[in-house]
């Protein structure tokens, strides 16, 4: 960012702004404590369980964070580089799983994890329409209401059916989470000055990483990952989601729907001007009057006219590869063996090793804050690919060396680090706000939507299909894992075009040249801005 875009952007960072910004953000604050805080309490939950269905749980059930060999992931585990929930299978591999008790109890903690994804789907595709309904502000204060009821359903677990109340709340949560999910970057977007945009939008991922960071730290035994206090720990969130209901009183709505949505021009105005200070919201009135113009020669876009116009097909294939990348990246494998690296390289406690490494995710996702704007999107999304696929293949030695050479434990702790800090420079954050950024008012609700039920639905598969992957090719599993890598990387390269300091209309007409790569039409871009400068 050059020294007239700096002071520019300084010009427009309001305090407005600013709780606007956090505002949104909590939600993706709840995304991330409920995706971790279901892991950590793990081995009380399935022995309470195991009370009020009158099963005694195996010991070899009754995980926790640790996450000791055999563990495997289930359905709706963390994306991102957080913790994720397991399940361990029955010790004795000779019982009959068909009438065994132990199985209910897996089959009850397993659903307890993946309805929380189940519910994330079965939403994100309502949030263009209620987006649009309701307005940005709005929708979001009455979604969520479904976040408080799903807390106050684990919360209050202890006195009713514990496993119902729970399943019930995840589900209830994964429904707020799934709306949150395309309402926060829709709004994020649309209120930020084009040359906050992308340092505003990295913000998604902060809050995700700093929800399960803090969820981690919060499931130790020692302070609400216990008997006692477990059902506070599964209900917190509801806390957060109280403080975003009354913050979002206090912001505005969003200018780009009050002129483009509804037409209302002096509402815009005092939108802007309570978003960007004494600036002169003219000059962004006109870029919105270009897209209304836009809009109106497009009218609505629905989820089928997007998939079927030529227009959008481009941008609707990056949008889809770009969330595809983020899921299939091998995040979740590199957690999956962490504390098993951790243990033999002589960790006494790994479960502390792995609250390191949500560290490492929180404070690199902030370093990625400053640099998407200076480095752009493009280039900080290929680089954390090509990290990633380095240390991918590194892990695969280190994994199959590790029983010959000892020290090769350490080549993969390295690996796990450098993995989780190259997802948290590009493929982490960078997906979560980029979709908004490809596309104009008119098919941005729709595009979301489908967008956020693609994210939710690779989140699904991965767990589903992780752990029968791992146990067919073992330590080899990462070299799947670095060819998928390499696939995306070679498709950002050709098809993802930068976004860094364009309006809306400007990043539209790229996708309008389709006969030019990707690349080339970067390029074209960029020398007609510095012309235009």
């Amino acid at each position: 960012m050059d020294k007239k875009s700096k002071m520019q952007a300084e010009k427009h960072l309001t305090g407005t702004l600013v709780l606007s910004v956090f505002t949104a953000v909590l939600g993706f604050f709840q995304y991330g404590y409920s995706l971790g805080v279901i892991n950590a309490p793990q081995k009380v939950i399935e022995a309470h369980y195991g009370r009020v269905l009158g099963i005694t749980p195996l010991d070899s059930h009754a995980t926790n964070t640790s996450r000791e060999d055999g563990t495997v992931p289930v359905p709706g585990t963390e994306p991102w580089g957080g913790t994720e929930g397991m399940i361990t299978p029955p010790a004795d591999i000779g019982e009959d799983l068909t009438t065994s008790p132990h199985l209910i109890l897996t089959m009850y903690w397993s659903l307890s994890v993946s309805v929380f994804a189940i519910g994330g789907m079965v939403s994100s595709f309502t949030v263009g329409w209620i987006g649009d309904r309701l307005g940005r502000v709005k929708a979001m204060l009455v979604v969520n209401v479904l976040s408080i009821i799903g807390n106050l359903l684990m919360g209050l677990a202890k006195f009713g059916p514990s496993h119902i109340l729970i399943i019930a709340g995840r589900a209830v949560t994964g429904l707020y989470c799934g709306l949150s999910s395309g309402l926060v970057p829709m709004y994020v977007s649309e209120v930020s000055p084009t040359a906050l945009r992308g340092a505003l939008g990295t913000l998604h991922q902060l809050a995700i990483v700093t929800g399960i960071l803090i969820s981690q730290v919060l499931g130790l035994d020692f302070l609400l990952g216990n008997d006692e206090m477990w059902p506070l720990l599964l209900g917190l969130s509801g806390v957060a989601a109280l403080l975003q209901f009354f913050l979002l009183l206090l912001c505005p709505e969003s200018p780009r729907y009050l002129y483009i949505k509804l037409g209302k021009v002096e509402e815009a105005k005092k939108s802007l001007k309570r978003l960007r200070g004494n600036c002169d919201p003219m000059k962004e009135i006109a870029e919105m009057e270009k897209e209304k113009q836009e809009a109106a020669s497009e009218k609505k876009v629905s989820i089928r006219q997007l998939f079927t116009s030529s227009k959008y097909k481009q941008a609707v294939i990056v949008a889809l590869m770009v969330q595809i990348s983020q899921q299939f990246s091998g995040i979740n494998a590199i957690f999956y063996y962490s504390t098993n690296i951790f243990e033999r390289a002589g960790v006494d406690q790994p479960v502390y090793a792995t609250i390191g490494v949500g560290v490492v995710n929180t404070v690199f996702t902030v370093i990625s804050v400053f640099l998407v704007e200076k480095t752009g999107r493009r280039s900080l999304f290929l680089a954390g690919l090509m990290g990633m696929l380095i240390s991918a293949v590194a892990m695969t030695v280190g994994l199959v060396l590790l029983s010959e050479f000892a020290w090769m434990s350490y080549v993969s702790m390295v690996a796990i680090f450098l993995f989780v800090i190259f997802f948290e420079v590009g493929p982490g954050p960078i997906p979560w706000f980029i979709v908004a950024e490809l596309f104009s008012q008119g098919p941005r609700p729709a595009a979301i939507a489908v967008a956020g039920f693609c994210n939710w639905a690779c989140n699904f598969i991965v767990g589903m299909c992780f752990q029968y992957i791992a146990d067919l090719c073992g330590p080899y599993v990462f070299v799947i894992f670095a060819a998928l890598l390499l696939v995306f990387f070679l498709f950002a390269y050709f098809k993802v075009p930068e976004t860094k300091g364009k309006s809306f209309e400007e990043i539209a007409a790229v996708f309008r040249r389709k006969k030019l790569p990707a690349k080339a039409m970067t390029e074209l871009e960029d020398l007609r801005g510095s012309e235009e400068a």
